[in-house]
């Protein structure tokens, strides 16, 4: 007598439909993060408007001057005397840029001056924040 297996067994097989639509929520989800994750330090500040191109630096070093002469390294209060010790450190490299969030308010001279303590602290590149026309 010849007894028969309880259970057939069927050859498994790998749905790739569901691993598609998982694929594609991972890759929203992250692109999504991503963007939001970007940011200057700085305060709200009136910019000047102008036409430039998007900021493409990982990780930049801001430099915020107010109305009122206030000057601020990623949302830090410093003066021009302590600007350059101040940038100095946080600066990686020499082809690293500073951008410059001039309140259109500013005066010129403040700005010029903040830029002069920024080069001797070893920026070389400044990159100068403008709001979108």
């Amino acid at each position: 007598m010849k007894l028969r297996k309880p259970r057939t067994y069927r050859k498994g097989r790998i749905e790739i439909i569901p691993m598609i639509d998982v694929m594609f929520f991972l890759l929203a989800t992250f692109m999504l993060s991503s963007l939001s994750m970007q940011n200057l330090d700085s305060l709200q500040v009136n910019l000047p408007q102008g036409k430039a191109e998007k900021l493409k630096a990982d990780s930049p070093v801001t430099l915020t001057l107010t109305a009122d002469s206030k000057i601020l390294v990623n949302r830090t209060p410093v003066t021009l005397q302590t600007l350059a010790a101040t940038l100095g450190p946080l600066l990686k490299n020499s082809q690293q840029g500073v951008v410059v969030s001039a309140d259109n308010a500013a005066p010129q001279g403040i700005v010029v001056q903040a830029m002069l303590q920024a080069r001797a602290a070893g920026a070389r590149n400044f990159l100068i924040a403008v709001k979108h026309e």
